[in-house]
């Protein structure tokens, strides 16, 4: 018998807590038939991907789930490779309110920092 032990693997995204809160305010408010929030990385913008935040009414076999205190997170699992290691948090001011990301996947981003590029 072996004595081998199993580690967690860490999600792929870490989520601030104000993200997490963040998620539990959205999912506070979700449409009927929405089981989460999912982050998926579509090609659009100058410079080929961008960050998009949904809600999600189904669970895609190879999304990664992050279970979270106010609701499940998903993160799609074709943009699982561009988001490895990444932050997310939720930012407000004056002026303005999104959720940010640190990224040490991203090569660049567009000047107006709606898309970046790996």
């Amino acid at each position: 018998m072996s004595d081998t032990k199993t580690r967690a693997i860490p999600a792929a995204v870490k989520l601030t807590p104000a993200a997490e809160q963040r998620v539990a305010d959205l999912m506070g408010r979700a449409p009927e038939g929405a089981i989460g929030v999912k982050l998926s990385t579509p090609r659009r913008g100058c410079s080929g991907l961008a960050y998009s935040v949904d809600y999600v009414t189904e669970e895609v076999a190879f999304d990664e789930k992050i279970e979270t205190p106010g609701g499940v997170f998903y993160i799609d699992g074709a943009s699982v490779l561009y988001l490895v290691g990444s932050i997310m948090d939720w930012v407000e001011d004056d002026f303005t309110a999104g959720f940010t990301f640190e990224n040490p996947n991203a090569k660049g981003a567009c000047g107006c920092g709606e898309s970046f590029m790996v």
